[in-house]
């Protein structure tokens, strides 16, 4: 009798442990917390980029059931200067940010090949090199670099242009003028080899005092940018040449992507992917309201003719040496997109 007493209590006892187990390894599935990641952004909320990464937040924490949840930062709250932002990256101290190509392609010369001066004959040439087997060799290669960095997607940042306190007509009119351009060291050849001198290490959100105070004498990007930091009320010459359409975009950092799983990171590079087309309807609508703003204020818009314009083009002609010159058949395909 003993022994059957006793067996009956060993077999409870096991039986306990057993379902002990089993309900702590619920209670840990309950009680696990969400992965929360922050996003940096320049721009003011109500911004293209910022409503296409509020929607990637949204859109990864629905497809992800709440486990991974991305607090979107606008405004430069975090940093407005895009390079810190990357560093804050590369050391894991910030998940994701939208910033320019330009500042990317420090660490990956080869985007240097889809943002040179003039090569894009349309918004829609740009878009159909981007979307196609270019675009994706240039996120691929962020990933492969050992820059720490992820390239999700690209964002339309629209053309740039600069915008100054005296109106330019021609390469020579750029004599002497100093520049606000990004951290990159082919947008300050640019101008070098326009006559003026390229500025960096001004945020973006500086810009406005910088040339009211007479550090430099204008910037250059595009009509959403000049209008909404209120540029265009002290520098009040919007030169329409196009010399670039640099490409927005969104990245994330392998160290903080370290924190969630492989299924995750594969819904979260879906998603940014699938907001590129709202990014983009939502840039056209801002691009043609900031227009109207600027125009109805009274700002002068220089449009180039042919001849101005291929004035400036030519005037490229040694900064595709210099930068191009690797990525030739990149930069062929490029030219022979349609």
């Amino acid at each position: 009798m003993k022994k059957y007493i006793a067996a009956f209590f060993a077999i409870a006892s096991v039986s306990v442990l057993f379902t002990s187990c089993f309900l702590k390894k619920d209670d840990m599935k309950i009680s696990k917390r969400p992965v929360r990641l922050r996003l940096s952004e320049v721009h003011a909320k109500g911004y293209p980029t910022s409503l296409a990464d509020e929607e990637f937040a949204r859109l990864v924490e629905e497809r992800t059931n709440g486990r991974v949840i991305i607090e979107v930062r606008t405004g430069g709250s975090i940093s407005s200067i895009e390079t810190d932002s990357i560093k804050a990256l590369q050391s894991g101290d910030l998940a994701f940010t939208r910033v320019s190509a330009a500042p990317v392609a420090t660490f990956v010369p080869k985007l240097n090949a889809i943002m040179l001066p003039y090569l894009y004959k349309s918004s829609e040439h740009m878009w159909n090199v981007l979307n196609g087997r270019i675009g994706q060799e240039m996120l691929d290669d962020i990933e492969k670099s050992d820059s720490g960095l992820i390239g999700l997607c690209y964002y339309d940042g629209g053309s740039r242009n600069f915008y100054l306190t005296k109106e330019v007509h021609s390469v020579a009119d750029f004599a002497g003028l100093r520049i606000r351009v990004q951290n990159n060291p082919m947008m300050i050849d640019m101008c070098r080899y326009l006559g003026a001198e390229g500025v960096v290490g001004i945020g973006a959100d500086t810009v406005y005092n910088k040339i009211v105070d007479g550090v430099i004498d204008g910037a250059e990007n595009n009509w959403p940018t000049y209008q909404s930091m209120g540029d265009y009320k002290v520098a009040n010459y919007y030169i329409l040449d196009q010399h670039t359409r640099i490409p927005e975009i969104l990245i994330a950092s392998k160290a903080a992507m370290q924190r969630v799983s492989s299924e995750d990171l594969r819904i979260i590079k879906q998603v940014a992917r699938e907001t590129c087309a709202f990014e983009i309807k939502r840039w056209k609508e801002k691009e043609q309201a900031s227009e109207k703003i600027v125009r109805a204020h009274g700002n002068t818009i220089v449009e180039l003719t042919q001849a101005q314009y291929e004035e400036f083009q030519n005037a490229m002609a040694p900064l595709y040496e210099e930068y191009g010159s690797a990525y030739m058949s990149t930069i062929n395909a490029i030219k022979s997109t349609n």
